[in-house]
């Protein structure tokens, strides 16, 4: 069952359990339309796709500071640090 698509097209709906089926909050059964919810599409999908396949954010402010991008005194910073923990020491 895609629980995500019955919270969305399903307010009221506090609790899914896959065998069971969905429920409000006061415990009473919610009946679903399971082609609804097969169809639905979630709008944030692509958030989580994005998060998979994005570099780590280490890596990316790594690559912007040897791009020379940072501002003098961010770099300084960031050279220092460096600096005081290098590569394989």
């Amino acid at each position: 069952m895609n629980h995500n698509a019955i919270y969305a097209l399903y307010p009221q709906v506090v609790t899914v359990d896959d065998t069971a089926g969905a429920f409000d909050a006061q415990g009473n059964k919610v009946e679903i339309d399971m082609d609804a919810v097969n169809a639905w599409v979630d709008p944030n999908a692509y958030k989580h796709q994005r998060v998979q396949e994005y570099p780590s954010i280490g890596d990316q402010l790594d690559a912007l500071f040897h791009a020379g991008v940072f501002p003098d005194d961010m770099a300084a910073t960031i050279q220092a640090v460096k600096d005081k923990y290098p590569k394989g020491a």
